[in-house]
């Protein structure tokens, strides 16, 4: 359809909330307001296409919970026109209203959004089907972008009957039932004036032909199984649910002369051990002792290239406080706006399983802020408070430190 498409629950009138009967309801109604054979509007056909892709989508679950989540892009880009209509009987849902999903001529509702060669006629050549692969990347390949190959299951044109189905040296003949059409149409009577039904041909398959001696090679069907080595190239920047969309890698049409299907190669990115992402930027947990904490440190941190980094920590830092390395992060995809910046988040961790003297000394330290009583020892002891110098009290945060830092780095 022109444009931009709109909601498909506003198309249909009906809540996201809405279940299946409502949806059926719904579309009912608006297929018996704008079906061209019988609507009076100028738009009725473009409308008559937009409902029932909305229906097409709302009615199967699958479909529905891609749209609810992606939108219109997660419909478009996993599934084909026809796969959009695969499953949907639309001559069910407008029985007994005159028509069964076709047109007054005998045409197929199919034969508006397949290209059919006017009412009544045969449609042209299926596309083929498309295709999804799966690739997981690490945080390194998403930062530098990934040039890879993937092996790709699908169905190609037979290579020994070039994708007729008939046997090499032989070709396929006219169907005697649908005369070369893909469709027969029958008529019917009903209270509100004769119904024109046209369906694929029981015979031929919609096809038009028949292959009276097929290949050895496909067994008629035109197509065979193969595994291709298809190269792919992922920029840098991408997350997890993208698609990159490789045209006419997917499956070969099942009908001679169609177009194949596209390959979608949709990204997840794997889950990194010292890494978290938020968009284009990093964050890195860093532990801290309540030395480098209270004095300042110089600390050293990986990045994301396999480097390491440096980081200025000043004294009397808090856990939890942040500092950043700019364009250290993951590069904008296609690269717009440049890179993202790596933060480090410092957490001060507490000392365990002290020694006898490094427990003696935190006590000593405590005191020395105020957070309990120091009880002399010695007599020596009591002198050093009595008659604390200079000298004597520089040597005890010296030891403090020592002995502390070596219980907690």
């Amino acid at each position: 359809m022109a444009g931009s498409k709109r909601d498909y629950y506003e198309v249909l009138g009906v809540g996201r909330e809405a279940d299946p009967k409502e949806i059926k309801s719904a579309y009912r109604k608006l297929a018996l307001k704008y079906h061209p054979d019988q609507s009076q509007e100028p738009d009725a056909e473009e409308r008559f296409k937009e409902i029932s892709e909305a229906y097409a989508v709302l009615s199967d679950s699958d479909k529905r919970k891609q749209y609810d989540q992606f939108g219109h892009a997660g419909i478009d880009g996993r599934y084909s026109q026809e796969d959009l209509f695969r499953g949907v009987d639309f001559e069910d849902l407008l029985r007994g209203f005159g028509f069964a999903g076709g047109f007054g001529g005998g045409g197929s509702i199919f034969d508006m959004f397949f290209g059919g060669a006017g009412r009544g006629g045969r449609r042209g050549p299926g596309r083929g089907r498309d295709l999804r692969y799966d690739l997981d990347m690490t945080l390194e390949e998403v930062a530098s972008g990934l040039e890879t190959t993937i092996e790709v299951p699908r169905m190609e044109i037979c290579p020994a009957c070039s994708g007729t189905g008939a046997k090499p040296g032989t070709s396929p003949v006219t169907c005697d039932q649908c005369r070369g059409a893909g469709q027969v149409t029958r008529v019917q009577k009903t209270p509100f004036g004769q119904m024109m039904t046209s369906t694929t041909c029981p015979k031929c398959g919609g096809r038009g032909q028949i292959v009276s001696d097929p290949c050895a090679e496909c067994r008629g069907s035109g197509r065979v199984r193969k595994t291709r080595t298809i190269s792919v190239k992922i920029p840098a920047g991408v997350e997890t649910g993208q698609h990159l969309r490789l045209g006419g890698q997917g499956e070969a049409s099942p009908d001679p002369g169609g177009e194949p299907g596209d390959l979608y190669v949709f990204v997840n990115v794997r889950a990194h051990p010292l890494f978290r992402r938020d968009e284009d930027d990093l964050l890195f947990e860093a532990p801290l002792s309540i030395t480098q904490a209270a004095l300042g440190a110089d600390l050293e941190v990986p990045t994301l290239d396999g480097k390491r980094a440096r980081i200025k920590v000043p004294a009397g830092t808090q856990t939890g406080s942040v500092f950043r390395l700019k364009g250290k992060g993951i590069a904008r995809l296609h690269g717009f706006g440049g890179t993202g910046d790596m933060h480090v988040r410092v957490n001060v961790k507490t000392p365990t399983n002290l020694s006898g003297r490094q427990k003696e000394l935190l006590e000593e330290l405590a005191a020395e802020f105020g957070e309990r009583k120091r009880e002399a020892k010695s007599s020596e002891d009591a002198k050093s408070k009595e008659k604390p110098t200079e000298k004597k009290e520089k040597g005890f945060i010296g030891k403090i430190v020592d002995e502390v830092k070596g219980a907690v780095q």
